[in-house]
């Protein structure tokens, strides 16, 4: 498989590249390709917006949590597609210190290895020429990187563009667009990041709008030329995608939970689980025969007098715990115990199932890439097996009665006091699963 791809990336966060990626993926869908998303890092909530602009499923790609042989995998689910746009994270080169199962997430790790060739989206507030000595740094950095060209965003003027393009002439990089600045563009954000797709008040108009503000001011068809890949060698072994943890697996879905990481789902499904999706906000109970419910991450906090009210979700999740498997990520950890304390600082009665009181009104981030050892099964997950995944909460921990779930490390190898917590059928866990961890010459 060799489609062309391009990585949409940038300096820093704050440069308005999802945007650009949004108005990017609806003008080629509209112009007719097949466009394949997908998202560089550890990030929940950019994939869903990428499916409402160009109606394909995006996927996260991630060169500390994942190996070779699932990059490979998730990126065959573009099988099919005419483009691929990649959205970076951060910044290109931005990632952790230590390196992890392919490199240490930056967007450039995933841009060198597939061949993506990098469209810079450049800020250009507050300077002129002085633009070309940031694409030129970022350019020449690496210089296995493939490199296609900027976008100018936030320009002041016509005079202001005329003096940028001067400067990035004499460094001989391509200009393939120069938006003018838009204080209406932007999209709606909370503590977590971006407002959620499927609560953004119109998104649909939104999206085309953007798309309608990339055709007027930058050249399609010349972003479109610069795309490139590395084929994947013909009889590459492509493993599948992570195996479900059970057969009949009720998810919640809504507003309040929704990080799950879509090549997981995927997977899953590939696999031949049952997917049976329930939203505790509505009061409804995961199915009576599931053999596991998985609560997400999202926004229990935002939601927590609906949660503590809806008898029939939580009576549902105590009858399942008597006999089955529950597992709740993040919020969904939150909400498997005794009480949630929201922003405000009013206590909310949570499921009981766990000796875990969490408080949103002691803010402090949470944030990094996670490497866990399981001391006991997570669902179908077996004892002693080692998971990749990523934490991001302002939640604080005030009680904690259980026995841990997992030893826990950071990407740098120091212990986390986040352990997770098991009791009887149920854990939970603050990180993020992204994939199993096989260390180098593992089987």
């Amino acid at each position: 498989m060799s489609i062309p791809g391009l990585m949409i990336a940038a300096p820093a966060s704050g440069t308005g590249k999802t945007t650009m990626m949004l108005g990017l993926l609806r003008a080629f869908a509209q112009d007719g390709l097949k466009v394949q998303p997908f998202k560089s890092g550890p990030d929940y909530i950019d994939p869903a917006f990428h499916r409402a602009a160009c109606g394909r499923a995006s996927f996260n790609l991630d060169s500390w949590a994942m190996d070779e042989a699932l990059i490979d995998a998730i990126a065959m689910q573009a099988g099919g597609a005419d483009l691929i746009l990649a959205e970076g994270s951060m910044g290109l080169f931005d990632g952790v210190a230590g390196r992890g199962a392919l490199g240490n997430g930056a967007s450039a790790d995933l841009a060198r290895r597939m061949g993506w060739p990098v469209v810079l989206v450049l800020d250009a507030s507050g300077q002129a020429q002085s633009a070309a000595a940031t694409a030129l740094g970022f350019k020449t950095l690496d210089p296995a990187l493939p490199f296609a060209g900027v976008i100018l965003n936030r320009v002041a003027s016509p005079r202001h563009e005329a003096l940028l393009r001067k400067g990035l002439e004499a460094v001989d990089i391509p200009v393939l667009g120069a938006l003018p600045r838009r204080g209406d563009l932007v999209l709606p954000e909370r503590h977590l990041g971006l407002v959620q797709a499927m609560e953004h008040p119109d998104l649909e108009r939104a999206v085309t709008d953007y798309a309608t503000f990339l055709r007027a001011h930058a050249d399609l068809d010349a972003i479109r030329a610069c795309a490139q890949s590395k084929p994947i060698p013909n009889g590459t072994r492509i493993a599948p995608l992570p195996a479900p943890p059970a057969q009949r697996i009720a998810i919640a879905r809504d507003a309040a939970f929704s990080f799950l990481y879509p090549h997981l789902l995927e997977g899953w499904q590939q696999a031949g689980a049952q997917i049976l999706p329930f939203s505790p906000l509505a009061n409804e109970a995961p199915a009576p025969d599931a053999d596991l419910v998985w609560l997400p991450g999202g926004y229990p906090e935002l939601h927590a007098g609906t949660i503590a009210a809806a008898h029939t979700f939580l009576a549902g999740l105590q009858r399942h715990a008597e006999t089955r498997p529950i597992h709740g990520e993040c919020g969904g950890y939150m909400v498997l115990g005794e009480a949630l304390v929201d922003k405000a600082g009013e206590h909310h009665r949570m499921a009981g199932l766990l000796g875990l009181v969490t408080s949103h009104a002691q803010r402090k981030m949470h944030l990094g890439y996670r490497l866990a050892e399981l001391l006991a099964p997570l669902a179908g997950i077996p004892a002693g097996a080692r998971l990749r995944g990523h934490e991001f909460h302002y939640s604080t921990i005030v009680e904690q009665r259980d026995d841990p779930l997992a030893h826990v490390t950071d990407a740098n190898g120091d212990a986390v006091a986040e352990t997770g917590s098991r009791r009887g059928h149920v854990t939970g866990t603050f990180f993020h699963m992204i994939a199993p961890f096989h260390p180098a010459g593992a089987a």
